[in-house]
């Protein structure tokens, strides 16, 4: 059995729809695959989506099932069920780990730059044959995906095959024209009802070497400016709790632009020595928004620059 898997932390969209879709697939092609996961899903698997006809699968992994990591490649992260000498395949976009993937899996690890995973899977599906028995709601949700981490094509990694995907895939799960702005308001309102819960839900601690702020939080939503409006004081009380070099990262779908908290001045100079940002009492305002994983890309190819010599794994 292969168990198809992600991150340790939380489920974003791209995870969620990642797992159940490529298990159905590898099914199809007669290979026995489970989703699986212990994380649970954050705020960017809106009400509809999990209104939407798909589950993980609640399987215990055997001594003899092998491991699929999706949406994630870097192993400080995987989720605590996965045994690492099992891992047989990686399919991820975020960079870091693409060295250490290739000597341990060669072609089975497939770590390129691209807007989403989920694109990825597409792919896979494209060149499967098989691409006309996707159900809806695994085409439903890919499609989802790609607008989320590509921020409705309007991010820095987005090619043209995330746009070809997402056509694709739209057509098939039948999604309405309006399905963007509709997918981003339910996020926003997912997230303005327990927004705590929301950021802890899509936060990561930074390794040192990142040179990116130690504690890095991250939303999606539709309107940052209201949300900051209404929520900054709150916002600048839970980030005092989780250290002194911290992060928030609000990307704002409409303005397409990204709000960049750091209370702390050692984690403004991070982001200074990546990006010109005039920052006043804390915010920085960034047009085109940009990702996470685009941050981190940023940061490690300045360090490889730097450090010619330095391989980061």
């Amino acid at each position: 059995m292969k168990i198809i898997t992600s991150g340790a932390s939380y489920l974003d969209i791209d995870a969620y729809a990642c797992c159940i879709a490529y298990a159905e697939l590898l099914n199809l092609q007669g290979i026995p695959a489970r989703a699986v996961s212990s994380a649970q899903p954050n705020a960017s698997v809106s009400h509809t989506v999990l209104g939407w006809a798909a589950a993980f699968d609640d399987y215990p992994p055997t001594l003899d099932d092998e491991f699929v990591l999706v949406d994630v490649s870097d192993f400080h992260h995987f989720d605590p069920l996965v045994v690492p000498e099992r891992v047989v395949e990686i399919i991820d976009h975020h960079p870091g780990f693409e060295h250490y993937w290739a000597q341990k899996l060669g072609s089975a690890a497939d770590i390129r730059p691209i807007g989403a995973a989920a694109t990825q899977i597409f792919q896979r599906w494209e060149g499967s044959g098989l691409l006309s028995a996707i159900s809806p709601h695994s085409a439903a949700l890919l499609a989802t995906a790609i607008l989320d981490n590509t921020l409705n094509f309007t991010g820095q990694m987005t090619n043209s095959a995330d746009i070809e995907a997402y056509a694709d895939l739209a057509s098939r799960a039948k999604l309405t024209v309006d399905w963007p702005r509709q997918y981003f308001l339910e996020c926003q309102a997912s997230i303005e009802s327990d927004l705590a819960a929301a950021l802890a839900a899509d936060s990561k601690r930074m390794k040192p070497e990142s040179n990116l702020p130690s504690f890095f939080a991250q939303m999606t939503v539709w309107d940052a400016d209201a949300l900051l409006q209404k929520h900054r004081p709150m916002i600048k009380r839970w980030m005092a709790e989780q250290g002194d070099d911290g992060l928030l990262n609000v990307i704002s779908i409409r303005d397409r632009k990204s709000c960049f908290l750091a209370p702390a001045e050692v984690s403004q100079q991070k982001l200074n020595r990546l990006l010109p940002l005039d920052w006043q009492a804390g915010l920085a305002v960034r047009a085109p928004s940009m990702l996470r994983k685009e941050l981190l890309k940023l940061a490690l190819d300045a360090t490889r620059h730097c450090a010619p010599n330095t391989i980061v794994q």
